[in-house]
């Protein structure tokens, strides 16, 4: 069997025909292969379309979880509250478009934030007048003339009328302050989800799920864009909305991007590795600035701490001999 197997090999009519025929089965088998695969086309688009409701789940899922320190995205406001605003039309009053964007800057969203927000700005004020008109004039009986009780009267109502902006400026610095500096980071991840042939929504759907240890704001508001992207008509309405909700200059060119890439087709991830490295060179020269600013702020310090030791711990051993010599 081996022998005839080797004088088959060996001989070259036998090598030919064997090549010819391992060749007409490949050319059958090429031709044939499209015919028998079929259009899958259907199904392929159907599983797009799973994919995405799947994603709009877990978005609204999202949404609706609960994160450490707050009631979720959308703030919770009580029923006495809401019957206050109404009954005074405080929302023609007080409400502001500006503090409408406020409020999204400093992570408050939704109707409920709204109503908390007008009820402490009318709260407020008459609670520490009313609490400084009778500390002013019955309990504390203070030695002063009726014009100065007064005065103090009116600055605690002036205190109450903008302690809640205030207080709603400081969140959304601090808030700012923390997405500032970890973009830089989601700037590189997303880089790396854009460069790996991942679409912008699953790129902000995995850097929301990765930048939540650095920031939980900028995770929050990742999510809601990958959620509007899924949601509104319009991809430019989402990434204006991802802007006026931060509010950050580096977030802005980041969205400059992404409109001209879709608009005119140009290079996404040399865009965005330009802006990375922006977003870094500008959490550097911060860096830079504050590290400056310190001498200046430790003199007076040193003036008033350590130079009186300093002295004491120099001038002491000299007055001891000085009096003991005496």
């Amino acid at each position: 069997m081996l022998s005839l197997l080797f004088e088959k090999l060996a001989d070259p009519r036998s090598v030919v025909a064997l090549f010819i025929g391992v060749v007409t089965v490949a050319s059958l088998l090429v031709i044939a292969m499209p015919y028998l695969e079929g259009d899958n086309l259907d199904e392929r688009m159907k599983s797009v379309a799973v994919e995405r409701e799947r994603i709009r789940a877990r978005e609204r899922e999202k949404m609706m979880a609960k994160t450490p320190g707050k009631q979720g995205l959308r703030h919770s406001s009580k029923t006495y509250m809401k019957d206050i605003v109404e009954r005074f039309s405080l929302s023609k009053w007080l409400a502001t478009e500006e503090a409408k964007a406020s409020l999204a800057r400093a992570g408050f969203r939704g109707p409920q934030a709204e109503i908390g927000f007008l009820f402490f700005r009318l709260v407020t004020p008459i609670g520490l007048t009313l609490v400084g008109s009778l500390y002013a004039f019955v309990v504390l009986q203070l030695d002063m003339a009726f014009l100065q009780k007064f005065a103090v009267v009116v600055g605690l109502l002036y205190v109450g009328l903008k302690a809640p902006e205030i207080y709603l400026s400081n969140t959304i610095q601090k808030r700012q302050h923390e997405m500032r500096r970890a973009f830089p980071d989601a700037l590189d991840l997303l880089l790396i989800c854009v460069e790996s042939g991942m679409s912008v929504e699953h790129g902000f759907r995995r850097v929301s799920q990765e930048i939540g240890v650095r920031s939980i704001a900028l995770a929050e508001e990742f999510t809601l864009t990958t959620a509007e992207l899924s949601y509104l008509p319009d991809r430019r309405t989402a990434y204006d909305n991802f802007y006026q909700r931060t509010g950050l200059d580096d977030v802005k060119n980041v969205v400059t991007s992404l409109v001209q890439a879709e608009k005119y087709g140009t290079p996404l991830g040399a865009a965005l590795r330009t802006v990375s490295q922006e977003a870094r060179d500008n959490r550097m020269m911060e860096a830079e600035k504050k590290a400056a600013s310190l001498p200046p702020k430790l003199t007076v310090p040193m003036i008033l701490c350590f130079l009186p030791v300093l002295f004491a711990v120099i001038m002491t051993p000299a007055v001891m001999q000085v009096t003991g010599a005496q």
